[in-house]
Order: C-alpha cells, then sequence, then structure tokens
C-alpha cells in the first residue's frame, strides 16, 4: 500500500493567489490602458504576439479552468484562437474584472477537500481525457496566471508603462 501524498495547497492559498491575480490584473490593464489600441495590438514577439494577444489568451486560459473547477461557460474559440477571443480592450477588460470578481468568489468557497479530489476532464491540449488531482491543477491554474501576467507585464514596460511591484510579498500586503 502507498502512502498518501502530502497536500500540495489549501483552500487559503486559492484565496491569497485569486486577490493576486485580481490586483495585478488591475494593474496591468491600468498600464495597458495607457496605450494606444495600436500600441496594445503591435507585434512585439511574444507567443501571443501582442499586448492584447496575451491578455486575451490569459483570460480565455481562466475561463477554460474554471469551466472545469466550477461550471462556468467554455470560451468560445480554440486555444489557438484565444489571442482574438475579444476584440475591443474595453470589452476584454470589462471581461477581465467580471471573471477576477468571479474567480475570488470561487476560491472563497473552497475546501481543502475539495482540492484533494482529482478532477477529470478531456484536454484539448493532449488530445485525450486526463485525470488528475485538483490541488495540482488548481496549482498550475495560478501559475499559468503568473506565467502570461509576467509576459504581459515585460511588453507593457517595453512599451513605456509601469505596473508598480510586482511580488507576491508585496503585493499581497498592500
Amino acid at each position: 500500500m502507498t502512502a498518501a501524498l502530502p497536500a500540495m495547497i489549501s483552500a487559503s492559498y486559492a484565496v491569497t493567489m485569486a486577490a493576486y491575480n485580481s490586483e495585478m490584473n488591475r494593474r496591468l490593464y491600468a498600464a495597458a490602458s495607457k496605450l494606444t489600441d495600436e500600441a496594445r495590438r503591435m507585434e512585439r514577439g511574444a507567443f501571443w504576439r501582442s499586448i492584447h494577444g496575451t491578455l486575451c489568451h490569459l483570460l480565455w486560459g481562466d475561463c477554460m479552468w474554471m469551466s472545469r473547477f466550477d461550471g462556468w461557460a467554455k470560451p468560445s474559440g480554440t486555444i489557438k484562437d484565444s489571442a482574438h477571443m475579444i476584440a475591443a480592450f474595453d470589452a476584454l477588460a470589462i471581461a477581465r474584472a467580471e471573471a477576477d470578481a468571479k474567480i475570488s468568489a470561487w476560491a472563497e468557497r473552497l475546501t481543502d477537500d475539495w482540492l484533494r479530489q482529482d478532477l477529470a476532464w478531456l484536454s484539448g491540449a493532449a488530445g485525450r481525457e486526463l485525470k488528475m488531482p485538483r490541488d495540482l491543477l488548481v496549482t498550475h491554474f495560478f501559475n499559468h496566471q503568473t506565467h502570461h501576467r509576467g509576459q504581459a507585464h515585460a511588453l507593457i514596460t517595453a512599451a513605456g508603462e509601469q505596473t508598480g511591484d510586482t511580488d507576491l510579498f508585496i503585493v499581497g500586503r498592500l
């Protein structure tokens, strides 16, 4: 008999990361809103090409994971189309703020018991059904956000705008 693996994260971790996610998105969108639409859509050599494309993909990914975690509607289009999820920046900013509020509400409802269970889903990226521990998947969810926000942050900074501190231990205590 194999011993159970120790818990990877707790529900309180999800609450902290949801708050961090929301604040950092608020900062990114505030900085990006100071740029012209042309600057936000400029090809910058990033994986999702532009600031706008990166922000769209990030929202698309959040919506896809939340469709699995909390029953949200799946986002339209495939991952390949995700950089074009929402055309207008103002509409994207509204959708982002709404998603962040819903993610925070979901995190507040999480329990450690829920996190200790497995989740099975059909993965478009892997092309097959997968089954994995929810705590690992929630960790991935927040890591994916941080990864792509880091890309967007670099693109926005290179375009001449600033977001302020990004470190969790600083942002989380403001």
